[in-house]
């Protein structure tokens, strides 16, 4: 057996597929990190006096294009102006 075949199992290419989930499990570990250090500065800004509420619906808002975001508030406008609110 060539070594090309001892790579391969049913088909698959065994140390792709190893590399490949390595690398999501490295990026999975680092998107734990990330998410760790957000929570910890919406901690920081909470212990501050900010309404993390709030500051989640602002970053949401930034991320939106400026067509979906007025979109969003006419619609909004709307619902209010119907509920009486």
């Amino acid at each position: 057996m060539s070594d090309e075949e001892k790579k391969e199992v049913g088909g698959i290419a065994a140390d792709r597929l190893r590399s490949l989930i390595e690398r999501i499990e490295r990026l999975e570990e680092e998107k734990k990190a990330i998410s760790s250090d957000i929570r910890d500065i919406f901690a920081e800004a909470k212990s501050a006096g900010f309404d993390v509420k709030i500051m989640r619906a602002v970053i949401k808002l930034r991320k939106m294009n400026a067509a979906d975001r007025d979109e969003q508030e006419f619609l909004l406008d709307t619902y209010k102006k119907a509920l009486d609110i």
